[in-house]
């Protein structure tokens, strides 16, 4: 009898400002994985993807175990631009399905850090809601009741090592204590459900402006999100993605009014805060 899973893993934004390399929360949108056991290897996807071992729902399948009697279906609702965790995405549903088919209770973090490079976004794509990645492990906490999102999605990538080569090798004390404060005030605001202070704490001095120059058209629509309506906006992961963070009442006219400035060079979409994790079932 051959051997079926269904995986479904959330999309991710990872920084949400302050929160460099640490923070992360998992979005209503989703990769899903149809892993079958025939007896043949095979990747099919209508998305631009590889369709070989390169692609990394394999690599993570096969970092515990070959694929060589499987084919790999693969759909997604998750822009490929870049900023939303697409990759740690792929590599946790590779994991998970290959966890689950052979029952191996592998340490999934681990192992997708260990491949992505990306505690933060494996994190919450693992574990649902908001995450602080930190020592190797993860906090996870619930998003909180109201609070929802408007992604600004380029059409054009910008390569994460890219963005990466634009960071400085080291920071200003006076940045680094801007940003431990502005984190821990967004913490706050997120665990107690304070809107207030989770606009307060949504800047950010070590990442975002240094990479300004990579994307120009989305740091206009991180200056303008607060006079839309927003609470604020951050860049998703190394971008150019962004996140506009609203609350219900606010999310439409978010979405019009960004919807005007993204005209010809980005998409606009609603986005939920999702609270689930990756999923796997039996087929």
């Amino acid at each position: 009898m051959e051997r079926r899973r269904l995986v479904r893993v959330p999309a991710s934004s990872a920084n949400l400002g302050p929160g460099f390399d640490s923070f992360a929360v998992a979005l209503s949108l989703s990769l899903e994985v149809e892993v079958t056991e025939t007896g043949s290897f095979s990747v099919q996807s209508d998305l631009d993807l590889p369709l070989d071992r390169g692609n990394f729902v394999v690599q993570g399948f096969e970092r515990l175990h070959p694929a060589d009697d499987f084919s790999f279906r693969i759909s997604s609702s998750i822009p490929l631009s870049g900023g939303l965790g697409t990759s740690a995405a792929s590599f946790v549903a590779g994991l998970m399905a290959a966890d689950h088919i052979f029952e191996l209770d592998a340490p999934l973090l681990e192992l997708a850090t260990e491949l992505d490079n990306a505690p933060d976004n494996s994190a919450a794509s693992l574990m649902g809601g908001f995450v602080i990645a930190v020592d190797g492990e993860a906090v996870r906490f619930e998003p909180p009741d109201g609070l929802e999102g408007v992604l600004v999605v380029p059409g054009e990538r910008v390569e994460t090592a890219k963005a990466r080569a634009a960071l400085a090798p080291e920071v200003a004390r006076e940045d680094a204590v801007f940003n431990l404060a502005h984190a821990s005030i967004l913490t706050l605001g997120l665990a107690t459900g304070d809107l207030e202070l989770v606009s307060r704490g949504l800047e950010d001095r070590l990442h975002q402006q240094a990479r300004s120059h990579l994307y120009p058209k989305s740091m206009e629509v991180l200056g303008a999100a607060r006079d839309a309506g927003a609470l604020g906006a951050t860049i998703s992961g190394a971008g150019p993605t962004v996140l506009a963070w609203t609350s219900y009442e606010t999310t439409g006219a978010v979405v019009d009014r960004l919807s005007e400035l993204a005209e010809g060079w980005a998409t606009v979409q609603r986005v939920g805060f999702d609270p689930a994790g990756a999923d796997v079932s039996e087929l």
